[in-house]
């Protein structure tokens, strides 16, 4: 599995807050290159954009990613255009890492009923892709709850709510209040505690490759109407490093007729990354909406495909 140049498993981890300003740069690249209109801006001009050079450019990608830029964006491209003879997906790398091992339990959202008197336990903690929320499902009062506990949740902070990122529907701000509530929306009657010891392990097993181990599969509680939990079963199904479309899901669900509320039930997914909802794309490969910011969702494609890359020997290491 890759080697990353920082450790990604606590908010103390050495190199995490390295890991996360480096996604902040590669984010802010992706969304300059998206935002422009008419000439195609390329890596050169995101770096000019960052007001970095050409080699410091290249070397944040291959530190964080282990792609140059320009294979960064050729593999995203791949992924949104190309079709390969894949069964059940639109697209799928030659070769495929480990994948993240997870094994679901689902909870019907009538017998939830909306997290009353339910104990859900949160922690921040660094990733790849920002400092994530995770929050962490266990036993309600006299056992009410599911057994044992399990990722119930899992979302972005972001510095603040803008086009294209969470809490543009004007529920919440940004920031970890701003993920917080979005949580507590899901789920308005559950007690939410703070406890970063109960969910960094939960954290490390999501966010470091080396720990996706089939023989200690990541649990996971969907919580959600019968439809959406099919669609987000099936959306674990999609490995690394593939894609496949709404319409797509609908037909391996069996409802081909079915896209837009697969769309709706894959936009309500609140367990981000671990169930990939980041790989549904639309039916022409266009990225389309993503809860928590379509640079984001770009980001996750690209540094997927540099785990797939580095399993077929081809993955650039950056410069000592």
């Amino acid at each position: 599995m890759p080697q990353t140049a920082y450790r990604q498993t606590s908010a103390n981890a050495a190199g995490a807050p390295e890991m996360l300003a480096d996604y902040r740069q590669v984010a802010a690249a992706l969304a300059f290159m998206a935002a422009q209109t008419g000439r195609r801006p390329g890596p050169d001009d995101a770096a000019r954009h960052l007001g970095l050079s050409p080699e410091a450019f290249r070397q944040l990608f291959l530190r964080w990613a282990g792609l140059t830029p320009a294979a960064f964006l050729a593999v995203v491209k791949q992924a949104r255009t190309a079709r390969r003879d894949a069964p059940g997906f639109d697209f799928a790398p030659p070769r495929q890492p480990r994948d993240l091992a997870a094994v679901a339990e689902s909870i019907a959202s009538g017998t939830w009923k909306g997290g009353a008197g339910q104990r859900l336990v949160f922690g921040f903690h660094p990733s790849p892709f920002g400092e994530a929320l995770v929050v962490s499902a266990g036993p309600g009062p006299a056992g009410s709850g599911p057994a044992g506990s399990g990722l119930a949740g899992l979302g972005w902070v972001d510095d603040k709510a803008a086009p294209g990122r969470a809490a543009t529907d004007g529920k919440h701000g940004g920031g970890r209040d701003g993920a917080l509530a979005d949580m507590r929306r899901r789920w308005p009657k559950a007690a939410f505690v703070q406890d970063q010891d109960a969910t960094a392990p939960l954290a490390a097993r999501a966010f470091e490759p080396a720990a996706w181990q089939a023989r200690d599969p990541l649990r996971v509680l969907l919580i959600g109407t019968d439809f959406e939990v099919t669609v987000w079963r099936e959306l674990l199904a999609v490995p690394v490093g593939a894609t496949t479309t709404y319409s797509t899901l609908a037909a391996r669900i069996g409802r081909p007729a079915a896209a837009r509320a697969v769309g709706a039930a894959v936009g309500k997914n609140p367990i981000s990354f671990v169930v990939p909802c980041h790989r549904a794309l639309g039916k022409s490969g266009a990225l389309t909406g993503y809860h928590w910011g379509l640079a984001r969702k770009q980001a996750i494609l690209g540094w997927e495909a540099g785990q797939c890359q580095d399993r077929s020997g081809i993955r650039q290491q950056p410069a000592p």
